[in-house]
């Protein structure tokens, strides 16, 4: 085996930073996530840079914003071919270049294992020469619809197993190999459905029957929280649905932490632990109750830019290179990890300087980073766009608001929106500022989210002039207390 470092990238769905045991959580069980905090860095203000799957996703692939790549919301339609009849596949990141296309370029054999969501799941993209992907974005945990050398397939598995499975297969052709590998490890998990019969019984059983989850908040419904209608899971605004809500999500979670201990397992069998960069975080956040939702930025509409929902875990493990057990507290954003990547691996990326995100790589090798006064991330979700300090949030949505302004210091739950308290107006305008001209200078005028109708409920088309005439995003909103009628102290009737 070459003496080039390979890396393992492993991605959830739908995993709020704070699901983990190491990050505070004495009720989820999550040992191997904490086992690799303890053997690396676990980031505590790590951010996604949409608050939605396929957005999220892209950006961490090719390191550019939404704006920049075109993917908006979480792909309702191009996925396949295969499954669903009514479906017109659309490779929605055509010409744009992503790390793996990079590592491919210098020698890297790149796998992916797992979802992929990011449209035509038959066609195997980014230079990966392994692809067994899951053909939409979520579904059934038994029995998921699959794709491999662009034909579908079905199993009986768990999928979080079955994901883990073909990973090991792909392991297994390169632990010999004279080259380097690079494999993407999708979960699905945690994302919903959470029903019992999705998961493994003795998870329920030997974990969650009788806890208490006050990990969790249980607060009122969000006046915009959208309805279940249209997907998967229940919302947690009864005793029992809140229950049957969160057990199946932590049951999922456990399930999958299993999964990542064989991973682990199999490198350090192999010897290969230490010749590997391990990589781990989640596509968005989540709230789990939060501020009265159950979902991402989707969860409400207006899509909402709170912490739950845009901060994500961040974990990197590599023995004898990344210092072990440190706590990292510096903002950073899921368009840092491609110039990261690239950066810490010692290739070149010769895009750099067209991509909004900066390497943190000297985080990696037990260094200070330089210029660390540059404490600001940047979300989106079409025209909801936020700008994040350590001290401030803004939130603007274009074109009429509401907009949003927190004090992070004394307020870091986000309560109170200081936007019509009129001493705060001049922070308001200097964040505002700022937050324009950093979209100015990297928005592709033609992909710009701002100028498109996104609503959370979906993207049916690619962005730009080929899709003009065509309806580009779902427009489907319905409040889940319009349909469940009136609210009683904040929940569902």
């Amino acid at each position: 085996m070459s003496e080039q470092i390979n890396l393992l990238f492993i991605l959830t769905d739908d995993q709020g930073y704070w699901a983990m045991g190491c990050a505070g959580n004495s009720e989820i069980r999550t040992p191997n996530l904490d086992r690799l905090a303890a053997t690396g860095l676990r980031f505590e203000n790590f951010f996604c840079a949409s608050p939605v799957c396929s957005p999220a996703r892209a950006s961490i692939l090719t390191g550019r914003i939404p704006s920049q790549h075109g993917v908006q919301d979480f792909l309702r339609a191009g996925n396949s071919n295969i499954y669903g009849a009514d479906d017109r596949a659309i490779e929605y990141l055509s010409g744009q270049t992503a790390y793996t296309d990079i590592l491919s370029e210098r020698g890297y054999t790149c796998g992916l294992s797992g979802k992929w969501h990011l449209g035509y799941s038959e066609k195997p993209q980014k230079s990966f020469a392994f692809w067994d992907v899951h053909a939409s974005g979520a579904g059934p945990y038994y029995n998921p619809p699959m794709i491999r050398d662009s034909k579908a397939y079905q199993t009986s598995d768990y999928v979080s197993d079955l994901i883990t499975d073909n990973a090991l297969e792909f392991l297994e052709t390169q632990k010999d190999a004279d080259q380097p590998f690079c494999l993407n490890v999708h979960y699905t998990a945690p994302h919903a459905p959470w029903g019992r019969e999705h998961h493994p019984p003795e998870l329920f059983e030997d974990y969650y029957q009788n806890c208490p989850f006050e990990s969790t908040p249980d607060e009122p419904m969000h006046p915009q929280q959208l309805s279940k209608t249209g997907s998967s899971g229940s919302l947690g605004f009864t005793e029992a649905e809140r229950k049957e809500t969160l057990s199946g999500y932590f049951a999922a979670m456990t399930a999958m932490d299993a999964n990542v201990g064989r991973l682990l397992d199999w490198l350090e069998a192999n010897g290969l632990r230490e010749n590997t960069l391990i990589a781990f975080t989640s596509d968005n956040g989540m709230n789990m109750g939060h501020h009265g939702i159950y979902g991402k930025g989707n969860g409400t509409y207006p899509p909402n830019m709170f912490d739950t929902s845009v901060k994500v875990p961040m974990l990197f493990s590599h023995p004898g290179r990344v210092p072990e057990g440190k706590v990292i507290s510096s903002l950073h954003s899921h368009y840092d990890i491609m110039p990261t990547l690239l950066d810490y691996l010692n290739v070149e990326n010769l895009d750099a300087d067209s991509l909004p995100g900066r390497s943190f790589s000297a985080l990696l090798e037990g260094r200070a980073l330089e210029g660390d006064d540059q404490v600001v991330v940047y979300d989106e979700y079409g025209p909801t766009r936020m700008i994040r300090t350590v001290e401030w949030k803004y939130i603007h949505r274009y074109p009429y608001g509401p907009h949003e302004l927190y004090d992070l210091v004394n307020d870091p739950d986000e309560r109170q929106n200081l936007i019509a308290k009129q001493k705060h107006q001049p922070i308001r305008e200097s964040l505002q500022a700022d937050l324009d001209a950093w979209f100015v200078r990297y928005a592709d005028p033609e992909r710009d989210g701002s100028r498109e109708a996104v609503m959370g409920r979906g993207q049916l088309d690619i962005v730009g002039p080929a899709a003009k005439g065509r309806k580009r995003f779902g427009d489907d909103v319905v409040y889940e207390r319009d349909k469940n009628g009136d609210l009683d102290n904040g929940r569902s009737t």
